[in-house]
């Protein structure tokens, strides 16, 4: 009888310091993933084009080029989570890291616990299950202005069929604004029908998840016509949608 049993999942972890990549290496086989490390983003592109790997643990701090360039890179070819790890708890630094497109940001000194609650939490996300709270909505396609949405597989896709590729976050924001289309919703309303991304709820967060948005689907970001601020309230979608059964 074949062996069914689901290859652990692979994480990469990238940082300078020996004693945290061992540290986290230790902890994460001893919950039954797979590891690799790297110290810099030489090794890590080693990584990335020679194995499978699953979700990215990123410092921040490195030789060369930082956690920052590394990311930006990163999600410009890959929808891989990404998790970000740096001993600066500066606020202007997590914004960045979620405007590049880091799907989290863990300031250290961390809790070995928190970080796996997250990065299972980031997991997840990339792959949800079959059966589902959502299952009603799994076959849904959503078309909007010659982009179509579609919920089953997690995939945005222009009119000739191209698609676009968004991290799990930006996925699931655009699924929540279209589904509430033509309603305001308050910054905190979108963080909550959105939480699980394990996010500090500050308005900067959804502000750049917004941001990174428009940069995909909007003909002109800085004057959008799809996702419409509401000053001092929060987001609203205004496009008109038509909704089909796949």
């Amino acid at each position: 009888m074949a062996n069914s049993q689901k290859a652990p999942e692979h994480i990469l972890v990238v940082d300078d310091d020996p004693r945290i990549r061992q540290m986290l290496a230790r902890y994460f086989e001893d919950e039954g993933y797979r590891v690799s490390l790297a110290g810099d983003g030489r090794e890590m592109r080693d990584s990335l084009e020679t194995q499978a790997i699953d979700i990215i643990l990123l410092d921040l701090v490195l030789p060369g080029e930082d956690g920052l360039a590394l990311a930006r890179d990163i999600r410009a070819r890959s929808d891989i989570p990404i998790i970000m790890l740096t001993g600066r708890n500066d606020v202007v630094d997590r914004i960045v890291g979620l405007e590049i497109g880091a799907d989290d940001y863990i300031a250290k000194p961390f809790h070995l616990r928190e970080v796996l609650a997250r990065l299972r939490s980031a997991l997840r996300r990339r792959q949800p299950p079959a059966a589902s709270v959502r299952n009603e909505t799994q076959s849904e396609i959503y078309s909007f202005e010659g982009w179509h949405l579609d919920v089953g597989r997690r995939q945005l896709l222009s009119d000739e069929g191209k698609e676009i590729l968004l991290t799990t976050g930006e996925f699931d924001m655009l699924c929540v604004l279209v589904k509430h289309a033509g309603r305001v919703l308050q910054r905190e309303r979108l963080m909550d029908l959105t939480r699980g991304r394990n996010l500090e709820a500050f308005d900067r967060t959804i502000d750049a998840q917004i941001a990174r948005l428009r940069r995909k689907i909007e003909l002109d970001p800085s004057n959008p016509a799809l996702i419409k601020s509401v000053r001092g309230v929060g987001y609203v979608f205004s496009a008109r949608i038509s909704r089909q059964d796949a």
